[in-house]
């Protein structure tokens, strides 16, 4: 029993834990080859396994040069940058907005809510179709979208016409929610992955917290159609970039195969079991590693740039494609990573709902582009967070690990949920204690800016958690978190409302609670996580419908 987390007795390697520098952590159908057989990386990486194995297709995201495949990272974090800030970029300005649209305040923050819910509703719909036909005809679909809807939304002129570009966008938005993450898990072998989840967080988190403190002077100096015509210049440069730049990164990969060449042409039973072992037996000239792909044609540009393949990317009926993603509630660690992703990011989308209409109010009586600066704060810390958060948790695991000799456990992850807890309640029950308390404007803005720096932790873990766990359903496990925007609409649907009815504080307190109440599920997941996923792993129905 490893520092708390209960030993499972029912199977011998539970999936998700690994002996590390040992092939104890390869996928099954490569733990009998030796691993001097298999592909290694080069450089100071030539000591580690490549995993996942690539094929010898040139095709194969795998094989394609590092550049290439972080220009296709950049282009894709780049809109979900401007995705992040399509979103709260409104906030600061709610006031003057209402008023020139004719609308309450409260009305207006509804506007939002309402992209939110279709955001939440339509990852459910991206994700499948990715799964089946790709994922470059999603993002060329989507960003195309974004463009229209963006310079719809700036020439609107009446509240009905504007909700219907929000609403729409939020059909935009859902790829750069869900299949980022995959489109890396695509490329990049294991080990070269967490630095490339934490750059895409980052284009995220940044276009989140910055939009305020952009969109301020923007709505200030200009009115508030240009960030919506901002927007579109930004995703226009985005279209081009998908475009000729980014590729299908999904691949239909043949499994490696091992075999061997014997000089009689023959060998025993014995001998086969000898050499699943990785012991040659006498009469073998050669033990090979067959990766597939070798005579395949190299693509050419043009035809790597198609907007489609033509391709099927799974094997599984349609209907159980899409309804993977709700089946994954039924694992204890997505619904811990629901909640836990969800409190915390809902909570932190309040703030660019009400910040507009609090800070413009007395004792502050910030203009918009002041209260657009309040997002320095947010924007500053998560960068911070952001470069401690991931090597911070790495390096956890490691000791961790090394301490348990030399077998890691995925919840090993979640040490770091003691950080999030105590700078959550900070942000959290702070913002509330000082806004009410009437502090230096210091005190509100600090504490929002600390509530923010609470997702970069909180996604390390659900993310490192769920990945470890289950590799290969990252993508259905990422979907079923990311119906925290169903939990962000209700939310931010009536938060204003609640406000004017109970005051900052009472419900900054609740919010609060909440929070706290969803990160003490982490210490149950800690003791019962590996059982968990032991369960899993034996269940019978959950392995059969789970995979093609």
């Amino acid at each position: 029993m490893p520092f708390g987390i209960l030993e499972d007795h029912k199977m011998e390697v539970v999936p998700g834990t690994a002996a590390l520098r040992d092939q104890g952590d390869l996928p099954a159908e490569l733990q009998d080859i030796p691993a001097e057989r298999l592909k290694h990386g080069t450089g100071k990486h030539s000591h580690i396994l490549l995993i996942p194995q690539p094929s010898d297709s040139p095709n194969d995201p795998l094989n394609w040069p590092l550049w290439k495949k972080d220009t296709i990272l950049l282009i894709v974090g780049f809109a979900s940058a401007v995705v992040g800030a399509y979103g709260p970029m409104l906030g600061p300005g709610f006031v003057p907005i209402s008023k020139e649209l004719g609308v309450s305040v409260s009305t207006l923050s509804k506007a939002t809510a309402w992209v939110i819910l279709t955001l939440g509703l339509c990852v459910f719909l991206i994700n499948p179709f990715a799964k089946l036909f790709g994922k470059r005809p999603m993002y060329l679909l989507t960003i195309v979208l974004l463009v229209v809807v963006s310079i719809w939304g700036a020439e609107a002129q009446t509240y009905r016409s504007f909700l219907g570009s929000r609403i729409i966008g939020g059909i935009g938005m859902a790829p750069y929610e869900v299949l980022v993450q995959a489109t890396i898990g695509d490329m990049y072998f294991v080990h070269e992955r967490a630095t490339r989840i934490a750059v895409w967080n980052l284009f995220l988190t940044c276009g989140i917290c910055g939009a305020s403190f952009v969109s301020g002077y923007i709505i200030d100096d200009l009115g508030y159609h240009w960030t919506f015509g901002v927007c579109g210049i930004l995703f226009g440069a985005s279209l081009i970039g998908i475009v000729f730049f980014v590729p299908e990164t999904s691949y239909n990969r043949p499994k490696v195969n091992w075999s061997s060449v014997v000089r009689d042409g023959k060998y025993n039973s014995d001998e086969e079991v000898a050499m699943k072992k990785g012991n040659l037996p006498e009469h073998t000239e050669e033990l090979s590693v067959e990766h597939p792909g070798a005579n395949e044609p190299k693509w050419s540009y043009w035809r790597s740039i198609m907007p489609w393949t033509g391709q099927r990317y799974s094997r599984a009926p349609i209907w159980k494609v899409f309804a993977r993603p709700f089946v994954m509630f039924c694992y204890p660690s997505v619904i811990w990573g629901f909640l836990i992703y969800g409190t915390t990011l809902t909570w932190i989308v309040v703030f660019s709902v009400v910040n507009g209409v609090l800070f413009v109010a007395p004792p502050y009586n910030f203009s918009v582009s002041e209260v657009g600066l309040t997002g320095l704060s947010p924007f500053i810390l998560v960068l911070i967070a952001e470069v401690i958060s991931g090597p911070l948790n790495d390096w956890i695991c490691l000791k961790l690990a090394h301490r348990n000799h030399g077998v890691y456990e995925p919840e090993f992850r979640l040490v770091l949920m003691v950080v999030v807890v105590i700078i959550g309640c900070v942000g959290f029950y702070g913002f509330g204690l000082s806004f009410h308390n009437q502090t230096h404007w210091s005190g509100p803005v600090l504490t929002y800016g600390i509530a923010n720096a609470t997702l970069a932790f909180a996604g390390v873990c659900v993310f490192g958690y769920i990945l470890d766990s289950f590799p290969n359903l990252a993508e259905e496990a990422f979907v079923a978190i990311n119906a925290r925007n169903l939990l962000t609409f209700g939310l931010t649907f009536f938060v204003n409302d609640w406000i004017a009815s109970k005051g900052v504080l009472s419900v900054f307190n609740v919010l609060g609670t909440c929070f706290l109440a969803v990160t003490l599920l982490t210490v149950p997941l800690w003791i019962w996580g590996k059982r968990n996923r032991s369960w899993i792993a034996r269940n019978k129905f959950l392995q059969d419908f789970m995979t093609d």
